[in-house]
């Protein structure tokens, strides 16, 4: 079948992009055509129409969504805009559809997030109007977010986000979720998990496969100016407050301290790969005083990491697993997570990792039974010392992520998405 993928954005290292790829490459081993439609589409990646007014970075949906969400008050012609901006968003989508002979659809997370408020309109009436098949696929939805919460329009994001009809399978990332959509508004969902290849052979130049330290990724730590004498604990996430990056920081103060350094042998370091910006910048630069304070070597090193590796005009640009492949550590300290990629490529790495116990872990992830460092909101004293262990101890390093492999790859492997796929297909 020809499918399409729609999105805001399919691009970069954000979790929904990076998921929709592993969606991707598991459908097409399964035989079928893949075309992507979205703001902002990943260079090599599958064919498809970029229209950049469907990105939630957009000044028209910004603007609207400044209107709908931080108050009550009603505003009289907000849902007039947002139709009137939904339909040449609509007609790039019709144009995508008949261009590559669309015959199931992918929403991926544009019916959750009110982001692009436009969006959302404009893809309900594409599905109603084609009667398409469409899976909609949900990472987190707008009420697990407190600047969604106090809008004026909420009888609109409960007809649009989800949108929901009878040709449509909704499809959520945890058990949380799912409880959530069926108590507010009546939709049935199945749970497909986020998953890892657990399977393949290294392959370096793409999205899928760990690649080992070699030729390309050897320099990584000299261009971070990381030496044998440096500890690199890795923070592999956006920066936005949600994943709780201030925990990593005050955990490398309590390593930094004279008697635990002494006992490491070595200095560590943060670092964070992905970019700060989605949520605006202030987060990273509160992040920057506070590392400055506490005298914590942080990197914020995004620039050099893309999905992909490349050459750009001279500058080595890795792969996000090229950074897991030279880490010593792996901090995990989300408040909030729809589930966990990061997690899951730690586990696949086979790197020990501090884990925050944020909801989705606790009802879906750690009664799997994952031997991971937990905290509960705050770093304590055997925190550091179960981190130190685990840096220091290579026995127990082996047993932890030994253990972790062989549990991911049974619960949240490739495979568990083909037979997922399967049966919505169906």
């Amino acid at each position: 079948m020809n499918i399409g993928f729609m999105s805001t954005r399919l691009a970069g290292t954000d979790g929904v992009s990076l998921e929709t790829a592993k969606w991707v490459t598991v459908l097409r081993r399964m035989g079928h055509k893949i075309y992507y439609c979205a703001g902002e589409l990943e260079a090599g990646g599958p064919p498809g129409k970029c229209v950049p007014e469907m990105h939630f970075r957009d000044p028209r949906a910004k603007a609207l969504g400044a209107r709908a969400f931080g108050g009550s008050k009603p505003d009289p012609t907000l849902l007039d805009d947002i139709a009137r901006l939904a339909e040449p968003l609509l007609a790039g989508m019709r144009e995508f559809v008949d261009t590559f002979g669309i015959e199931v659809l992918i929403i991926q997370n544009a019916f959750a997030i009110p982001m692009q408020l436009p969006l959302g309109l404009a893809l309900a009436e594409l599905i109603t109007e084609t009667q398409l098949p469409t899976i909609a696929h949900h990472h987190d939805f707008y009420w697990e977010r407190a600047r969604f919460l106090a809008n004026c329009i909420p009888e609109f994001l409960d007809t649009y986000f989800p949108f929901d009809a009878p040709q449509m399978r909704h499809v959520v990332i945890n058990s949380p979720a799912q409880g959530d959509l069926k108590a507010r508004r009546g939709i049935e969902a199945t749970i497909v998990p986020n998953v890892f290849d657990f399977g393949i052979p290294p392959a370096q130049s793409a999205i899928e496969g760990p690649p080992s330290p070699d030729a390309f990724n050897y320099s990584l730590r000299d261009t971070l100016g990381l030496t044998n004498d440096h500890l690199m604990i890795l923070q592999p996430t956006r920066v936005v407050p949600r994943k709780g990056i201030e925990m990593s920081i005050e955990l490398i103060r309590r390593l930094r301290e004279p008697h635990n350094r002494q006992r490491l042998g070595k200095e560590p370091v943060l670092v964070i790969t992905h970019h700060a910006g989605d949520e605006g910048m202030s987060y990273l630069h509160q992040l920057q005083q506070q590392a400055r304070d506490a005298h914590v070597p942080l990197i914020y090193a995004a620039s050099h990491f893309e999905p992909r590796r490349a050459w750009v005009r001279g500058k080595k640009i890795f792969s996000l697993w090229d950074a897991y492949v030279h880490a010593d550590f792996v901090t995990y300290p989300s408040l909030y997570e729809g589930f966990g990629n990061a997690l899951l490529e730690t586990i696949c790495f086979r790197q020990p990792a501090m884990v925050n116990r944020y909801s989705v872990y606790v009802a879906d992830i750690a009664p799997v039974g994952f031997d991971l460092i937990e905290i509960d909101g705050t770093i304590v004293e055997d925190t550091v010392e179960e981190v130190i262990d685990a840096i220091t101890n290579p026995a127990r390093r082996r047993e932890m992520v030994a253990k972790n492999f062989r549990l991911g790859a049974q619960h949240f492997s490739y495979e568990v998405l083909e037979e997922k796929l399967r049966e919505l297909l169906a």
